[in-house]
C-alpha cells in the first residue's frame, strides 16, 4: 500500500505506532508555496507533528523524534518534504 501524504494519513499511522495522548498534525505545505519540496497541488509536502505519547518517557529528544519519523518512514518516501516535530512529554 502506496501511504498518501495527509494530515489524517499521518495522524492515523502515529495514533497506531505511538498511542499518543496529545497529538497534532498540521499541513503546513500551502506555506511553502514556491518553496524547494513544495508540490504544485500545495498540500502533502510540509507537515508539523506535536506529540506526546508515553513512548518517550526517559527518551531524549533526538530519540523522540526517530520514533516519529520510524512512523512515518513510508509517507517521506511518498512525497513528504519537510516534517517539523515537537515532541511533549
Amino acid at each position: 500500500m502506496s501511504a498518501v501524504p495527509t494530515a489524517l494519513a499521518l495522524q492515523e499511522r502515529l495514533q497506531q505506532s505511538l498511542a499518543p495522548h496529545i497529538l497534532e498534525v498540521l499541513d503546513e505545505s500551502a506555506q511553502h508555496a514556491g518553496h524547494a519540496g513544495a508540490g504544485d497541488a500545495g498540500h502533502g509536502t510540509h507537515f508539523r507533528v506535536r506529540i506526546a505519547s508515553p513512548l518517550f518517557t526517559g527518551k531524549a529528544r533526538v530519540a523522540r523524534h526517530r520514533l516519529v519519523y520510524d512512523a512515518l518512514q513510508e509517507f517521506m518516501a511518498n512525497g513528504v518534504h519537510a516534517l517539523a516535530i515537537e515532541t511533549l512529554d
